[in-house]
């Protein structure tokens, strides 16, 4: 690859995820300082231990300029988007409201199925026999758009109403960066 493809000068940007898309494998972030967007391959939102993020969620990029305009060549941080106005999920019990997530540790999973167009999946919990229901918003809350079968995540699990359900989801390889129990 000669010089004048490989990009020049990283730099740092931050930004809103303008949106992401799993299976085209790319998507855009809204610089905060303006200027055109920036591209986020899915390579790059790998390395960084997820497979999928949330629309609207902040970022914090290391930015490269290439021919084609500026593209993330690492993540450093992403922050779920701000979901305060939405409503609560019916399934939570009313005492859920009052746990405080950062109380609840983070369990090992695996997901076992999502699907998106439904807006629920389910995931194996190690050492747990029964299935762990993940909503869709709970996802997003989570900063997270899409789950793959198989993939490697950290579960904050409480009992809802019909059985255990996912109250937070995080992308495995960010938990063990962060050092929090899982």
């Amino acid at each position: 690859m000669s010089d004048d493809t490989r990009g020049t000068d990283p730099g740092t940007a931050t930004g809103k995820v303008k949106w992401f898309d799993p299976a085209k494998g790319f998507g855009f972030v809204i610089p905060d300082a303006g200027g055109p967007d920036i591209l986020l391959h899915a390579n790059v939102l790998r390395n960084f231990g997820q497979g999928s993020v949330a629309d609207g969620s902040d970022v914090t990029l290391v930015v490269q300029q290439t021919p084609r305009g500026l593209q993330a060549v690492e993540v450093l941080e992403i922050a779920p988007p701000e979901g305060g106005a939405a409503a609560p999920l019916s399934d939570l019990p009313a005492e859920a409201a009052d746990v405080v997530l950062a109380d609840l540790p983070f369990e090992a999973a695996r997901v076992k199925w999502f699907d998106k167009s439904k807006g629920f999946g389910f995931a194996n919990v190690f050492a747990r026999p029964e299935d762990v229901f993940i909503h869709a918003e709970i996802l997003r809350r989570s900063g997270l758009a899409d789950l793959q079968p198989g993939e490697a995540v950290a579960l904050r699990v409480v009992e809802g109403q019909r059985g255990m359900m996912a109250a937070q989801v995080a992308a495995w390889d960010s938990v063990l960066k962060t050092g929090e129990q899982a």
